[in-house]
């Protein structure tokens, strides 16, 4: 099998770099329409998704990238070898100016568990080239699977070079679990300038998600191989919930629906996923082989207004059997992905913490309204799920909290201390929000929840191994992202064997 080498790495890297800076001198002179880079996603055993969308002025400020009024043929190719000796599949897209200019191709008809290379030409340029691969065949558990992933990326507050260091790990997967972009103006000490106001209409959005893609680690971190997205809450606005924003607000509807559709046209999703003004199919479920099946949720989208006005509380609310932070049709699709899951290991990909978070002493617990704690009868019916489905293996990946953790899943949080664990949830750190994060622990967090083993606030990113036998996490932190180019270390290794839920550190 083909791979791309660091050495590779770091040249594209460059060459990236490179064509940022120049198009940060000089937005107006620039006519190539590749300026946000390729990226793939959504593999299944004979598909992935190709995206890209054109925009040769991305900065401008009506969120259109400087491309004329009109539909823009674009050409693309598959190939086995980047070079492109060996073409499996080629064609042409039409990049309309209502979709942003944006193409999602969808090739399909592909070998299993091969990695394929791809690239696209319009107006008489050629794109990057981006590495992808495709799902192993139904039921293969040979092939062990290193996926990454990430959340909470606010361009203001540092640089991307986490996304960087993923790259250079050569994963064969990457999730992103939400807060891909922030919603705000820029502010007062800022790392990096923020342009446009805080995003409320369609070209706001586009802008935004417009400048995030000229980052030349995020660009190289896209290139490297098919990723799975989510959104959390601030591709739209700060913790909203379902059709109710963070604070009254009656064009709320128009902005919910803008931030979706600009979402849809700036990452490689299938058509399916196409929004329907304020409706947008997020959640859906994506295999791997018979190694493993990610469950990809939406806890925004559906969920109940968070309990007794939202933030830290102890709230008599949160255990109200009509709440919900999925919805109902959502609970029913994972339970029942559960019930028909043979994998080695069943992966919820989704948003906020999940395991109980107390952190207040004595007999009143003091919980998250926005997480799953704000939740708790939602909470109990999706692990009553898994533990009654009998899935092999529970693993819950979360982002939101610009912290890492890692977490034994308890089967009755009312008891957690003589309660089994069911399950293992690994957090991801935040890539910059929070700059450049500290290393100090919260001690009375640990102490109250003996079943968190980890806890840092610095940045990173979380790198897992998985394979028949157990699935390994490190914890990656860079010392600063108030500056660019930091190293990646490993802070905190954890296994978890097969058949057996819980942490055991390395």
């Amino acid at each position: 099998m083909t791979r791309v080498t660091r050495r590779s790495l770091i040249i594209g890297g460059m060459a990236l770099a490179a064509a940022g800076t120049t198009a940060g001198a000089g937005w107006a002179r620039l006519t190539d329409p590749f300026t946000l880079g390729v990226a793939s996603g959504d593999p299944t055993p004979d598909g992935v998704v190709l995206w890209t969308r054109l925009a040769p002025r991305p900065l401008n400020e009506d969120g259109l990238g400087g491309m004329p009024d009109r539909p823009v043929p674009v050409h693309w190719e598959l190939a086995e070898d980047e070079r492109f000796r060996h073409v499996v599949r080629r064609g042409t897209q039409v990049a309309r100016p209502e979709s942003g200019h944006s193409v999602h191709v969808e090739p399909f008809g592909l070998r299993p568990g091969r990695e394929y290379y791809y690239r696209f030409r319009a107006e008489g340029h050629l794109s990057p080239v981006g590495r992808t691969r495709t799902a192993p065949a139904p039921g293969v558990l040979s092939t062990d699977l290193t996926m990454c992933f990430a959340s909470c990326a606010h361009f203001g507050e540092g640089y991307f070079t986490a996304y960087r260091r993923l790259a250079e790990d050569h994963p064969d997967l990457v999730l992103h679990l939400g807060d891909y972009q922030y919603e705000y103006a820029a502010k007062a000490g800022d790392v990096r300038q923020v342009v446009g106001p805080e995003t409320r209409t369609l070209a706001d959005y586009r802008l935004r998600h417009a400048q995030y893609k000229t980052d030349a680690d995020l660009q190289l971190a896209h290139s490297v191989a098919p990723w799975l997205v989510v959104w959390d809450d601030h591709e739209i606005e700060n913790n909203w919930a379902d059709d109710t924003p963070e604070q009254p607000d009656p064009a709320f509807p128009d902005r919910r629906a803008a931030a979706f559709q600009a979402y849809y046209e700036n990452m490689p999703l299938r058509r399916a996923a196409r929004p329907d003004g304020g409706d947008m199919r997020l959640y859906r479920r994506v295999r791997w082989g018979g190694l493993a099946t990610f469950h990809m949720l939406d806890t925004r989208q559906y969920r109940d207004d968070q309990a007794c006005g939202d933030g830290w509380k102890t709230c008599s609310d949160t255990s109200s059997a009509t709440r919900t932070i999925t919805g109902a049709e959502q609970e029913a699709w994972l339970l029942d992905g559960f019930r028909r899951s043979r994998s080695r290991w069943d992966v919820l990909g989704q948003q906020v913490f999940f395991a109980e978070r107390d952190r207040k002493d004595g007999p009143d617990k003091e919980l998250s309204m926005d997480s799953w704690d704000g939740y708790l009868a939602s909470r109990d019916r999706v692990t009553r799920g898994w533990v009654d489905a009998k899935v092999r293996n529970a693993v819950v990946l979360t982002g939101d909290v610009h912290a890492h953790y890692a977490a034994d899943i308890k089967q009755d949080w009312n008891d957690p201390a003589s309660s089994r664990t069911v399950g293992t949830e690994l957090v991801c750190t935040s890539v910059t929000s929070g700059r450049d994060g500290n290393d100090t622990v919260d001690e009375v967090q640990l102490r109250l929840n003996p079943h968190i083993k980890l806890h840092s606030r610095r940045r990173g990113y979380v790198r897992t191994k998985f394979t028949a036998r157990e699935m390994r996490a490190d914890f990656r932190v860079l010392p600063r992202v108030s500056t660019p180019g930091a190293e990646a270390s490993t802070l905190k290794s954890f296994v978890v064997e097969d058949r057996n839920p819980g942490l055991n550190p390395v």
